[in-house]
Parts: structure tokens; C-alpha cells; sequence
């Protein structure tokens, strides 16, 4: 059975992906983003959102899932870092996945199987130099999955997605050149670069009723460099 999927920052990378693996005719998809997806159809709505701004979302009166994809790569020593940086983060990582999802919540309610999918980082439970602003903000984004988690069971699952780096736009500049990504993948055990299609994947199946008894995860989609030395 199709599902109603609310999709923010379904424009590029994880969300495009994702947005690309779910437009198989069966499901009516809301993409939200600053710039317009590629993707399309008859069963696509798109929205121009930017959440670092005040938005208002069209939403359907029942939701089966919302997606919250977007999310920053603000690489600096600690030393560098201003008050301007950590808020920065902060907003676009948490504050507006905390936005996507009051505004979303009465539709959510409606459904029989309703989930929300958020993204963290490995660097929340690894430590990794030069993280620290992205990585506070992505750490309340765990705290914020896990709150939801307890609070909305047993209607709506909550899980969250912590990736390592991912060959998306947003990590461009860290895989700019052949040498970059082979020295980036030689950081993980299994020794390659995650794609926003791994990413999309694991979305997909906390989407779909196959993960119905998964609810206040965090799931480590890194390579194993969370967790293997």
C-alpha cells in the first residue's frame, strides 16, 4: 500500500535519493526544499521551503512519514568557531527538524503506521577533531529522536540515521579529487565512501512497515567506523 512521505530537502543528496527510490507510482511524495527536485510526477508535490526561515508547509490531512535530510558540514577547530557558527548549525540541524515535525504532527497522527526519520553523524558518538559544532548540533538531534521516540509511541516511530561522510553536494568540498576520496575511505574499516543511495536505503526500510518494531534508534550508517578500530 502506498504511503503519504513528506520529504525536506528533497532537492539533492540523501533526500533526492531517497525521494528517487520512493517514486515508484505507489506512494505521493511532498518534497520541500530551497531548490526545486528533479524529481517528478504526476504523483510529486514540491515546495520551495528554506527552514532557515519562517515557512508554513501544504501538507495532506494524513502523513505516513516525514523525512528531515537537511543538514552541514562546518569543519573548523574549536578556536575558530563563533557563537554565529554553533547557532548556525543549530538551527538548520535541529530547530528545524523540530519545526518539519510540529507542523506535521496532526497529520501524522492520522495514520496507522506512521514514522519520522531524522539524520545525525558519526561524529555524535565518535569523537573526530573539528566537529564539535556539527556535532552538538547533530547530538540534539538524537536527544530530540529519542524524546519523540517515548513521547509519541505507540502511533508514530522515531528513528534516527548517523551517517559518515557521504559522497553528496554537501560534502563536495572533502571529495573534491580521486586523492581526497581515497584517503577519506581509507578511514573506514571497509574502506570506501558511503553514497546517498546507502543512506536512502536504510531511510527506506524505517519508512516501510518491515521496521514497524524499530522505534528510538540510532543507526550508525558509516562503514563501521563508529564502532571498528
Amino acid at each position: 500500500m502506498g504511503k503519504n512521505i513528506l520529504i525536506i530537502g528533497g532537492s539533492s543528496g540523501i533526500g533526492e535519493a531517497l525521494a528517487s527510490q520512493l517514486n515508484d507510482g505507489s506512494n505521493q511524495l511532498y518534497l520541500a526544499s530551497r531548490t526545486e527536485s528533479k524529481v517528478s510526477g504526476t504523483n510529486v508535490q514540491y515546495q520551495q521551503v528554506d527552514v532557515l526561515e519562517d515557512f508554513q508547509l501544504e501538507l495532506p490531512e494524513q502523513l505516513d512519514a516525514v523525512v528531515y535530510c537537511p543538514g552541514s558540514i562546518n569543519l573548523k577547530p574549536f578556536h575558530r568557531l563563533k557563537e554565529e557558527d554553533f547557532l548556525a548549525d543549530f538551527k538548520l540541524n535541529h530547530i528545524g527538524a523540530v519545526k518539519v515535525i510540529q507542523q506535521a504532527l496532526k497529520a501524522l497522527k492520522k495514520s496507522e503506521s506512521a514514522c519520522i526519520v531524522l539524520f545525525s553523524t558519526v561524529a555524535v558518538q565518535t569523537g573526530l577533531s573539528f566537529h564539535s559544532s556539527v556535532a552538538s548540533s547533530k547530538g540534539a538531534i538524537e536527544g530530540l529522536g529519542r524524546a519523540l521516540a517515548a513521547e509519541l509511541a505507540p502511533t508514530i516511530r522515531v528513528n534516527v540515521i548517523a551517517p559518515s561522510l557521504t559522497d553528496t553536494p554537501l560534502a563536495e568540498r572533502l571529495l573534491s579529487s580521486d586523492d581526497k576520496k581515497k584517503v577519506n575511505a581509507e578511514r573506514h574499516p571497509l574502506k570506501s565512501i558511503g553514497t546517498a543511495e546507502d543512506m536512502a536505503n536504510t531511510a527506506r526500510f524505517l519508512i516501510g512497515d518491515d521496521s514497524r518494531w524499530m522505534t528510538g534508534q540510532v543507526i550508525s550508517v558509516d562503514g563501521g567506523m563508529g564502532s571498528l578500530r
